[in-house]
């Protein structure tokens, strides 16, 4: 179940603590296994005229979530590591997931907005390697002492973070994107894969391949199952597909 807080702006009765918290509990109390929601921490206002929307920081709002529940796994989709130093956002991950008592579920993204990396100070045309590199640097501060590592634009020379997830390795990485590179980032450093629904007409927005039919999904899920064997990875790849518009479209008469 996704928190309305996307929609959030500065007199959105969604985007209170009291309304977050509210909204948990009820889901919670529903029976979903999850809730979640998305970040856009400064997003352009062109793109706000044409759709967009705002957004709460994700890990504030699920620290919210968080405290008004105690089974309710806390989902970010999609979290976009490349905004910002990944050691900050392994400690806020490792936070969340220490305080909720191990429920947090990171998906992530590369996030399309050029604007907005641009404002956050971040080379667009990295946002890939970036977030490769994320991945790999939160999975060594989640899990190891003495961390020694060379970013692209930072150096970590022995360093150990604290408290450490209650999940062990690390919380589930899910991975967001229709791209051949988001689903071999997928398979080679994440748990589970989030193919997104996205009509043609939005490839060049969303800055994604089109997802429209089941056939696209099939199609995507076997290239998935090619590179997880081409790699020798042996567990199971989770999907997390919504189905409304696809079938609506595959349906209609």
């Amino acid at each position: 179940m996704g928190l309305p807080t996307p929609r959030a702006g500065n007199e959105d009765e969604f985007a209170t603590g009291e309304a977050v918290a509210q909204m948990a509990a009820a889901a919670e109390s529903a029976g979903f296994h999850a809730v979640f929601v998305t970040e856009h921490p400064f997003p352009d206002d062109e793109w706000l005229a044409s759709g967009g929307h705002h957004a709460l920081d994700p890990m504030v709002a699920l620290a919210f979530a968080a405290a008004a529940t105690t089974t309710l796994r806390l989902m970010t989709n999609l979290f976009i590591p490349a905004y910002r130093n990944p050691f900050l956002s392994a400690k806020a991950v490792a936070s969340l997931d220490a305080l909720s008592g191990g429920r947090v579920v990171l998906g992530v993204g590369t996030g399309y907005l050029e604007p907005e990396y641009e404002a956050l100070g971040v080379p667009f045309e990295e946002r890939n390697d970036l977030t490769d590199e994320a991945i790999v640097a939160m999975k060594q501060a989640w899990a190891s002492d003495g961390v020694v590592f060379d970013g692209r634009h930072f150096q970590a020379r022995g360093h150990t973070m604290l408290p450490r997830p209650v999940q062990q390795p690390h919380p589930p990485i899910w991975v967001g994107g229709n791209s051949k590179r988001a689903i071999r980032r997928a398979v080679e450093l994440g748990d589970g894969w989030i193919p997104l629904v996205n009509p043609a007409k939005a490839v060049e927005r969303r800055r994604t391949p089109a997802m429209e039919t089941l056939d696209d999904l099939a199609s995507r899920i076997a290239y998935a199952r090619e590179h997880a064997a081409a790699v020798g990875r042996e567990a199971p790849l989770g999907i997390m597909f919504a189905l409304g518009y696809v079938v609506a479209r595959n349906t209609a008469p």
